[in-house]
């Protein structure tokens, strides 16, 4: 009743700050005060810092003559007045919990107001157009509108935030609100000016659609390229290698490299930072060094920077050999056998029913050995129990205990990750027999009994899956790593600890702290890699504790 009786009253009593009830004026005549005071609530911003008290006094002449001496410039008033709300433009009423005094109160400045402001101005000239220019005798005003808008595009075209405005912003934005006033007034059709504002509104969801795509392209190939820091640093090794007069020879470490006596790690790798953090960090966290022994296998194009590299760097006693994978003599004769393959990463995306409908996605990744581990027996035909590392796993304690490890007759150690099941990946793996209900395996940290997996004859048995699936499935290379690898050891994985690894640190940002400390190692699987800038920041700090410091090709690089 109350609302309904004010549409009837023409004049209206509030009270002014000093407490004496002033009289409003009609009904029309608050709508054109309020109209002055809502621009410059609009173009208020940071911004006018740096306009001048030339161009603010401009604004502030405006017809505020209906509010108190006491208005605030930002839009807010004291508790007494009146209070112009800027998504309805009418006065606030002094009643209990309103919602337009509080949303008033507690409103906060747009970010970068007065350039969205412009672009509303030119999406409204730009459906109103079209009509303009059909009417006769508006040449004069569709000439006005076309320069309006040319001049707000010229202004927008180099303009991303408020601070980039020119100094004349202001007048432009005066006059473009004057044009679109006289625009509205005139006698167009509706529907023409609709029918432009939904085209305008299609082209615009066109181009966000256009541009979400351009991110994720450019957001994959900066997960999927080598950075030009590290590009810079491989070369630069590569010089250095064939530079220096040094006497190369591995004689002296023949024996280590051959002993079942000492711990033996394997790393794959084309990636110098990250292989040499992860074997510092080994290092680092052993109690003997003396006893390590790593096994570098890389591909001719990273050969030489590898070798450069550890032959620069001594990591205390450990022991490191680099080796070209690609001049092993005992590789089998097909080409995908010759070539560098290390793990593989894949992101998978699974439904679950019985979570509710926003929760039924849900997204992992998971890290498989790649076509380059099933090669372990004939590239280090003399040893048993190795350790395969991950270049991307960070060690924080001592991994001596995995050689004590009792494995039961299995072929592999692994932890397993419960989170996806093998059932789940039968559109990858539906031509072979498996366990639907068992959890898959992750590469990363894998203890591997070599006798064993001669004596199984493993990499045969992968050997004629791939060529079986390479003749019946349009696979691709990386894509055959999966259901392979995955059914190559089943019922024969050793489950691991999950206390040994934890993973997902390259994509999962609900890690806590607590449970990064405990763990033994750190994987950083997923397309967030520490060493890239899109790397996750809460996580970056456990990788760069271990990496190399004082390398003179990396200042120059610029890696830090």
């Amino acid at each position: 009743m109350k609302h309904k009786l004010l549409k009837d009253v023409s004049k209206k009593k509030t009270s002014g700050s000093n407490g004496i009830l002033v009289e409003k004026s009609t009904r029309s005549k608050s709508k054109a005060k309020l109209k002055g005071a809502f621009s410059l609530v609009e173009l208020n911003n940071d911004t006018f810092e740096s306009i001048g008290p030339h161009m603010l006094k401009r604004y502030q002449r405006k017809d505020l003559s209906g509010r108190s001496k006491d208005t605030v410039v930002n839009g807010k008033q004291n508790r007494g007045q009146e209070t112009v709300h800027e998504g309805n433009p009418k006065s606030c009423e002094h009643e209990y919990g309103s919602y337009c005094l509080w949303s008033t109160e507690h409103r906060e400045v747009m970010k970068d107001a007065i350039v969205k402001r412009l672009k509303d101005q030119l999406f409204i000239a730009r459906a109103h157009y079209p009509s303009i220019a059909k009417i006769k005798q508006r040449e004069r005003f569709t000439r006005e509108l076309k320069q309006s808008i040319q001049e707000h595009e010229r202004m927008l075209s180099d303009t991303i935030t408020d601070a980039d405005l020119p100094t004349v912003f202001a007048k432009k934005l005066e006059k473009m609100e004057h044009t679109i006033e006289r625009a509205k007034s005139c006698e167009v059709g509706c529907s023409n000016v609709e029918r432009k504002l939904r085209q305008l509104l299609d082209i615009t969801e066109d181009e966000a659609y256009f541009h979400t795509r351009q991110s994720a392209i450019l957001y994959h190939l900066g997960v999927q390229t080598m950075p030009k820091t590290h590009h810079c640093l491989n070369m630069r090794l590569t010089l250095e290698y064939f530079k220096s007069r040094s006497i190369r020879t591995d004689q002296q470490n023949r024996q280590k490299l051959e002993s079942p006596a000492f711990q033996h790690y394997v790393i794959f790798s084309r990636n110098v930072l990250a292989v040499s953090t992860t074997i510092n960090s080994t290092v680092l966290n052993c109690q003997d060094s003396g006893s390590i022994v790593f096994h570098l296998f890389t591909d001719a194009q990273n050969f030489y920077a590898m070798k450069h590299w550890f032959e620069r760097n001594s990591y205390s006693e450990a022991t490191v050999h680099v080796t070209n994978i690609e001049d092993h003599l005992k590789l089998p004769k097909h080409a995908e056998m010759q070539q560098l393959l290390p793990s593989e990463e894949f992101r998978v995306t699974i439904r679950n029913y019985s979570e509710p409908s926003l929760r039924q996605m849900k997204t992992e990744y998971i890290s498989v050995f790649g076509h380059s581990h099933f090669l372990l027996p004939d590239l280090l035909p003399g040893l048993n129990r190795v350790v395969v590392l991950d270049d991307d796993l960070i060690v924080q304690k001592d991994l001596s205990s995995l050689w004590n490890l009792n494995m039961d007759g299995k072929v592999i150690g692994a932890v397993q990750f419960c989170g996806v099941k093998l059932g789940q990946l039968r559109s990858y793996i539906s031509e072979h027999s498996f366990n639907s209900d068992a959890c898959v395996w992750l590469s990363g940290l894998n203890v591997i009994e070599l006798e064993k997996w001669r004596d199984l004859h493993v990499t045969s048995l992968y050997d004629q899956s791939l060529q079986k699936l390479q003749k019946e499935s349009l696979l691709s290379k990386r894509l055959k790593a999966l259901p392979v690898s995955m059914l190559a050891f089943q019922d024969l994985i050793y489950p691991l600890e999950d206390s040994w690894v934890q993973s997902g640190l390259g994509h999962d940002y609900g890690i806590s702290k607590d449970h990064i400390e405990k763990a033994a190692t750190l994987h950083y699987n997923g397309v967030m890699k520490p060493w890239l800038d899109l790397g996750i920041h809460n996580y970056k700090s456990y990788w760069r504790k271990y990496m190399t410091t004082g390398e003179i090709f990396m200042r120059e690089c610029n890696i830090h």
